[in-house]
C-alpha cells in the first residue's frame, strides 16, 4: 500500500515573506533602473541629486516612473522560485516584502502569480530593515517567516520564525554566526567570483591588443626600450578595453537577458553587481592612464636613443578609444552600417595606438590593409547575429536595426571586404617598399592563399550558422585558424 504525506496544517504555519533585491531577484532593482534611465533617458540622469535629496523611498518612485524594468527577464533566484511554487501550492501565504519601489514589485507580483499580497516602498517610506519589520507585526504581529540576503535583513530575521537565506552576503552571514542564528534554508545560486570576473572583463578579447605591437614587429625594430614600451601600452590598452566592455554590458542588461547566450553574462544574470562593475571600472581606467603615462619614460630608461617625439601620443589614442566605444555603447551600436564602420576602426586604432607608443610609422599599406580586413570581421559579426537570429526564428536583431533580410547584404559587403584586403597585401608585395624589408619576397606570395583561405572559410563557417558571432573567439579556438596563423609566421620568417 503506498505511503502517503501527512496533511500540511497551512493554519499554523507563518506567513512567508519574501525579500526581492538579491534574493528573489539576483540583482538590484534599483541599479537596474538606474542603468536602464542610463540607456533610454540619459538626460533624467541630471535630476539624480535632486530625487536623491528628498530620500531613496521618493528616488525608487522617481526612477520606476520614468523606465518600466522588464519584469520577465530578471535574474531570479531558480532555487528559491521552485520553493516559492511549492509553498503556493499547498496555498500558504506568501507576500513578497521589499525595499524597491511598490510599482515594480507589483509588476514582479503579477509576472510570478505566486504572492498573496506586496508590501513595499510607497516613494515616502523606505520599507527596509526597522520599517519592514514594523509592517509586518502590523500586519502579521510575530506569526512570519521571513527570507533575506543582506545585512539590513538581519533585524527581521532575528524576530521571524524559521529564517531562511537566498545567496547571502559576506557580512549577514557572519552577523547570523555572532548573533546565533542558523538559517533553517539556504537558497544558493552563484558563481564563482572569480570565474565571473574573468568572464566580465573578457580577457580572451586582449587578443586584440597583439594589434598594438604590429607597426613595430612589421619594421623590424627590436630595441629593447620599444617591446618593453609596446607591452605597457598593450596592459594600459587591454584595462582600458576591459573597462569599456564593463560599461557596455551594463549598458546592455536588459538586451542581454532577453538574448539566448548573452543571459548568461555575469552582470545580466546577477552574479556581479552593477555597483562592483562601477567600481572596477574605476579602477581599471585609472590603472590604464597610469600605464598610459609610462610609456614614455619605460622607453627613455631603457633605450634612450629611441625616446618619443611625441611622449603621450599613445594616451591621446586611448582616449580616443574610449571615448569611441562609450559612443559605440550608448547610441552607435544601434546605428545600422555605421556600427559596423565603429567595430572595424577600433580595429586600426589599436594599430594607430600601438604607433604612437613606440613612434613607428603606420605605412599606408598597414592602414589600408586593416581597414578592409577589420571591416570583413565586423560584417561577419553582424552577419553570425542575423544568422543565429534567422535560426531562432527571429526577424529583428533587437537594438541592432538590421534584419533577417540584410544577411545576404551583409554577406556581399563582408566578403568583398575581405577579398580587398588581399588585394592590398598582393600590391604591397609586388611593390618596392616590401624589398626593404624583406630579403625574399616572392615568399610573401604564399601568403594570399592562406589570407584567401582563412577568410573563405570564415564566411562560409558562419553561413553554416557555426560561428558564435565573434570572430575574434573563432580564431583564438578554431584549431585550423592557429594552424594558418603559424604557417603565416613561417613564411614571413621564411622572407626575411
Amino acid at each position: 500500500m503506498p505511503l502517503t504525506a501527512p496533511a500540511v496544517d497551512i493554519s499554523a504555519l507563518p506567513v512567508l515573506c519574501v525579500d526581492l533585491d538579491g534574493t528573489l531577484v539576483k540583482s538590484d532593482t534599483l541599479h537596474d533602473s538606474a542603468l536602464a534611465v542610463a540607456r533610454h533617458h540619459p538626460a533624467a540622469l541630471l535630476n539624480l541629486p535632486g530625487w536623491l535629496l528628498q530620500g531613496k523611498a521618493a528616488l525608487k518612485r522617481h526612477l520606476a516612473g520614468v523606465v518600466k524594468v522588464d519584469v520577465a527577464h530578471l535574474p531570479y533566484n531558480r532555487e528559491l522560485l521552485q520553493y516559492l511554487e511549492q509553498q503556493h501550492a499547498t496555498g500558504r501565504p506568501i507576500y513578497l516584502a521589499t525595499a524597491a519601489d511598490a510599482d515594480i514589485a507589483h509588476r514582479i507580483a503579477d509576472h510570478l502569480g505566486l504572492f498573496t499580497g506586496v508590501l513595499a516602498s510607497d516613494g515616502k517610506l523606505n520599507l527596509a530593515g526597522k520599517n519592514k519589520l514594523a509592517a509586518f507585526r502590523s500586519q502579521f504581529g510575530d506569526n512570519f517567516s521571513y527570507i533575506g540576503n543582506a545585512s539590513p535583513d538581519l533585524t527581521l530575521l532575528q524576530h521571524c520564525k524559521d529564517p531562511m537565506v537566498a545567496n547571502p552576503t559576506p557580512g549577514l552571514r557572519a552577523a547570523l554566526r555572532k548573533a546565533r542564528i542558523a538559517p533553517v534554508h539556504t537558497f544558493n545560486e552563484t558563481a564563482s567570483p572569480l570565474k565571473a570576473w574573468l568572464k566580465a572583463i573578457r580577457l580572451h578579447q586582449w587578443a586584440k591588443n597583439v594589434l598594438i605591437f604590429l607597426p613595430l614587429l612589421l619594421a623590424h625594430l627590436r630595441a629593447p626600450g620599444l617591446i618593453v614600451g609596446a607591452g605597457v601600452a598593450f596592459l594600459s590598452f587591454g584595462l582600458c578595453a576591459s573597462a569599456t566592455y564593463i560599461v557596455n554590458d551594463l549598458l546592455d542588461l536588459e538586451a542581454d537577458r532577453q538574448h539566448p547566450s548573452k543571459r548568461r553574462r555575469p552582470f545580466a544574470s546577477g552574479d556581479l553587481s552593477a555597483v562592483a562593475g562601477v567600481i572596477v571600472v574605476a579602477a581599471f581606467l585609472a590603472a590604464s592612464l597610469l600605464l598610459a603615462l609610462l610609456v614614455p619614460y619605460v622607453i627613455a630608461a631603457i633605450s634612450p636613443s629611441s625616446s618619443l617625439l611625441f611622449p603621450h601620443k599613445f594616451l591621446l589614442w586611448l582616449g580616443i578609444y574610449f571615448v569611441t566605444t562609450l559612443a559605440y555603447s550608448l547610441r552607435l551600436k544601434r546605428a545600422v552600417l555605421v556600427d559596423v564602420i565603429v567595430l572595424s576602426g577600433l580595429y586600426t586604432i589599436r594599430i594607430l595606438a600601438g604607433s604612437a607608443a613606440t613612434g613607428v610609422a603606420v605605412s599606408t599599406w598597414l592602414a589600408g590593409f586593416s581597414i578592409f580586413f577589420f571591416l570583413s570581421l565586423a560584417f561577419v559579426k553582424r552577419f553570425a547575429e542575423l544568422e543565429n537570429l534567422r535560426e531562432r526564428g527571429g526577424s529583428t536583431a533587437g537594438g541592432r536595426g538590421y534584419h533577417v533580410a540584410d544577411i545576404e547584404q551583409l554577406r556581399s559587403f563582408g566578403s568583398a571586404s575581405g577579398y580587398a584586403s588581399v588585394v592590398v597585401l598582393t600590391l604591397y608585395i609586388s611593390n618596392l617598399d616590401a624589398a626593404q624589408l624583406y630579403q625574399h619576397t616572392n615568399r610573401l606570395w604564399l601568403l594570399v592563399p592562406v589570407l584567401l583561405l582563412w577568410i573563405s572559410r570564415l564566411w562560409l563557417t558562419a553561413s553554416r550558422g557555426e560561428l558564435n558571432e565573434d570572430p575574434v573567439v573563432y580564431a583564438i579556438t578554431d584549431r585550423r585558424s592557429l594552424l594558418l596563423g603559424v604557417v603565416v609566421i613561417a613564411i614571413v620568417l621564411s622572407a626575411l
